[in-house]
């Protein structure tokens, strides 16, 4: 009997979406989905072996103290899980490892970013190489925006997207490389999988307000070099059902929301590539 795949969602210090996330998961198709505090793990009352798919969810994590993501970051590297004295960082490893996938939207990009999971160009899933930081216009943004997604990339969550129409809300979301030499290194090897687009021509834009924080390159979500990892500044979560569209009264939508394909992508790759 075939398995069926499995989601895990962190919650807890701050994280805000994890609900919604969790129904994404189950609209996508995952079976089993499970919300996790993220104490739990580290107590070692929960582990993420079982799982095929981790979501590391938008919210506020820690308030965003030291910067968003930033404290977590640091949990994550120095934290050793009570019952066992094993490094908690050593469970993310194996899942990487085991050629699961890990979803980080907003805050768990900023997560997945100051972590280093992203973009890992070397391979090397500890190192970080950018960061996102304070929007070019110094408030927290909060609209919908346009996303053009890039096809050479080897993301598996946009597999087969073309553009997303998907709201935004953050006050840390400029990305910005180490180096120019990571950002073309970036470019090259097709790890930027979205980025923001002018609603007219449908190109990729560093102009406000189509861009909101003044990315990089435009970029709203990257991946590593295997495309299982990816971490996304828009929250897909947030349009699984046509009411949620700003223009649902006055448009003709599909009834199924532009967000619910990455997470059913990522259902097809657990189900094709992880479960037996």
């Amino acid at each position: 009997m075939t398995e069926t795949p499995s989601a895990i969602i962190l919650a807890g210090n701050g994280i805000n979406c994890e609900m919604e996330t969790a129904h994404a998961c189950r609209l996508g198709g995952f079976g089993q989905v499970d919300i996790v505090s993220m104490w739990e793990l580290f107590h070692g009352d929960a582990t993420l072996e079982p799982y095929h798919l981790l979501v590391l969810a938008g919210g506020f994590l820690d308030g965003d103290d030291l910067g968003s993501g930033k404290a977590q970051a640091h949990r994550l590297h120095h934290a050793r899980v009570e019952k066992t004295g094993e490094p908690v960082m050593d469970q993310f490893l194996r899942f990487i490892q085991d050629r699961k996938l890990i979803l980080g939207i907003c805050n768990g990009f900023q997560l997945m970013v100051k972590l280093g999971f992203v973009p890992a160009l070397d391979g090397n899933y500890l190192r970080r190489r950018a960061t996102l930081t304070h929007n070019d216009m110094s408030r927290f943004e909060d609209r919908w925006v346009v996303l053009r997604v890039n096809p050479d990339s080897p993301c598996i969550f946009t597999r087969g997207i073309e553009s997303l129409y998907l709201p935004i809300r953050h006050g840390e979301g400029k990305f910005m490389a180490e180096s120019k030499e990571t950002l073309s290194a970036l470019k090259e090897a097709n790890l930027v999988a979205t980025t923001y687009a002018d609603p007219a021509t449908g190109e990729s834009t560093r102009k406000y307000p189509a861009n909101p924080n003044g990315s990089q390159a435009a970029i709203a979500g990257i991946c590593d070099p295997s495309g299982r990892l990816f971490g996304f500044m828009p929250h897909p979560e947030a349009f699984l059902h046509r009411t949620n569209h700003p223009r649902w009264t006055r448009e003709e939508l599909p009834e199924e929301g532009a967000g619910v394909a990455l997470f059913r992508n990522a259902c097809e790759y657990a189900q094709h590539t992880l479960c037996e």
